[in-house]
């Protein structure tokens, strides 16, 4: 198991941000505390098992633009950092994922029942550092609301697995509310909780957005380009179990909808050798270029934000990171 002071490779490059998100998996470890300890070191692996700690990052560089207190921000960023994992164990129990960053998932582990309680768990742990640390209901209000969000996006999702006509319009509402309001979340609370104007706030959110909306077509793009050794998960795991993302949708509306139909009409019983020719039929047709060229859109639309802030260091850091994730996503 990964130790707390253990941060992934990416923040070797960003070394004022390494303690600050140090104490923030340490807080996130010191407030879980579940009698069964199987469990409580299951969710504890889950925390240390490689995870970027993205959303924290955008939170604690966002209060960054003012002199305020860091052990609040901290714990702010802890919260969101403890909601994302939430969601994760639940994303698992509805995915009926075995794995998660090549790890075994607390589902799979110790069953559904167990992981709903381990998630619920976490979300009692949000509003616990929450009502500690926040300076005002805004935060608990927001943080209620974006849970909203990202259930309202994981049921649109469920909705329409299967549906072979579901349009892009429809695609990136769903990405807004499971992906990029966290994202979104975690911008503003950072501007707003160190004491920035509400307009300063609103435009970290809407960076967070485009960050979000980005980063989550990239990671569907991923499934299209990569081997499953490398992404810890069987080739078009996605299009087997119903959920239709960019490259597919943006082939789906080109010649090779003949050929693609067929296969998805299959469903849960698609062959591995039909998935890679889906891929393939994908790739052909031009939809993954097309989701790149979707996802330089939201990109740049961060950077304009971005770009616009206060020159202070937290903004060449904002935008290195940006940069980095998104034009590499590793």
């Amino acid at each position: 198991m990964q130790s707390a002071t253990q941060l992934h490779p990416i923040w070797h490059d960003y070394p004022a941000l390494q303690p600050e998100l140090q104490q923030v998996m340490q807080l996130m470890a010191t407030n879980i505390n579940i009698q069964d300890a199987a469990i409580n070191d299951a969710i504890l692996e889950m925390i240390h098992g490689g995870g970027k700690l993205l959303r924290p990052a955008y939170c604690l560089l966002f209060s960054q633009f003012t002199t305020t207190d860091r052990k609040r921000m901290v714990a702010l960023a802890a919260s969101l950092e403890t909601l994302h994992t939430a969601t994760l164990i639940h994303d698992d129990i509805i995915d009926d994922a075995a794995l998660r960053r090549h790890h075994v998932t607390i589902q799979e582990r110790f069953g559904k029942d167990t992981a709903v309680y381990a998630g619920d768990y976490l979300f009692v742990v949000v509003f616990k550092i929450l009502a500690h640390y926040s300076s005002s209901f805004k935060s608990i209000q927001l943080n209620s609301e974006n849970m909203e969000k990202i259930l309202v996006g994981e049921v649109q999702q469920k909705d329409r697995h299967y549906r072979i006509n579901i349009t892009m319009a429809e695609y990136l509402e769903q990405i807004q509310g499971k992906t990029a309001e966290l994202f979104a979340l975690s911008c503003f609370l950072g501007a707003y909780e160190s004491g920035q104007s509400p307009r300063f706030a609103q435009r970290a959110r809407k960076a967070g957005i485009a960050i979000g909306m980005a980063f989550q077509i990239l990671d569907d793009i991923l499934d299209y380009q990569e081997a499953s050794q490398e992404t810890g998960k069987p080739i078009l795991e996605d299009v087997a179990e119903g959920v239709y993302t960019s490259p597919l949708i943006f082939a789906l509306q080109t010649e090779a909808k003949h050929e693609l139909l067929p296969l998805m009409r299959l469903q849960g019983a698609i062959s591995p050798a039909q998935r890679r020719q889906v891929q393939r039929l994908v790739i052909d047709a031009g939809g993954v270029t097309q989701a790149q060229q979707l996802a330089a859109k939201y990109t740049a639309d961060a950077l304009s934000v971005l770009n616009k802030l206060p020159d202070q260091p937290a903004k060449a850091d904002l935008i290195s990171l940006t940069n980095r994730l998104l034009d590499r996503h590793n």
